[in-house]
């Protein structure tokens, strides 16, 4: 069965975004980006919330066809226009998209069957909002986390609303020299 991990930037005390959306914050560099590049090249599938989908697609599909575009670019926008993308939106549909499923009712369903299918990993990219809802449904089988070394205070929380206890075993960590710390998680689902 194919797992979905859901990977997210997080500050320190648990916040993925500023109160505005803000990703400022987020510590990225070259070392970081050819870590993440070489798991993410192992999939072909990502998923997204309709606002990160939309974000995305508006940069990625032509990044690395720019004059200027550095390697993580180049690498990242090939894969991304290659990679099947799994939208969860109440407001789309996939009519004219490439490559790419919205799914817009019987969520916990229709994820059920596509982790079903062949295939490897589904990244679940940033996306908040269905991620609270995939923990919520208990669809979500990983955790993949760049912890960056700051606190925010307040923003938007990777975790809301969690009714039941979530055992996680660590797979692996990783200290970066920004500061930034990788951790992998895999839900215990025994």
């Amino acid at each position: 069965m194919r797992k979905i991990i859901s990977f997210m930037h997080i500050s320190l005390d648990g916040f993925v975004a500023g109160p505005n959306g803000e990703m400022n914050w987020i510590k990225v560099d070259e070392e970081i980006f050819d870590h993440v590049g070489k798991r993410i090249s192992e999939g072909n599938a990502a998923l997204y919330g309709r606002a990160t989908y939309e974000m995305m697609e508006s940069y990625w599909p032509t990044a690395g066809d720019e004059p200027n575009a550095s390697k993580h670019d180049i690498e990242h926008s090939k894969w991304y226009k290659n990679a099947h993308k799994i939208v969860l939106s109440s407001t789309m549909n996939d009519e004219g998209l490439t490559n790419t499923k919205v799914i817009n009712e019987n969520l916990s369903d229709r994820i059920s069957e596509i982790k079903q299918q062949a295939g490897k990993e589904i990244l679940l990219f940033g996306s908040p909002a269905a991620t609270h809802s995939l923990i919520q449904l208990n669809l979500i089988d990983g955790y993949w986390l760049l912890v960056n070394p700051i606190i925010l205070g307040q923003g938007i929380p990777l975790f809301v609303d969690i009714k039941d206890k979530i055992k996680l075993n660590l797979l692996t960590t990783r200290q970066f020299t920004s500061g930034v710390t990788e951790l992998n998680y895999i839900v215990d689902k025994q």
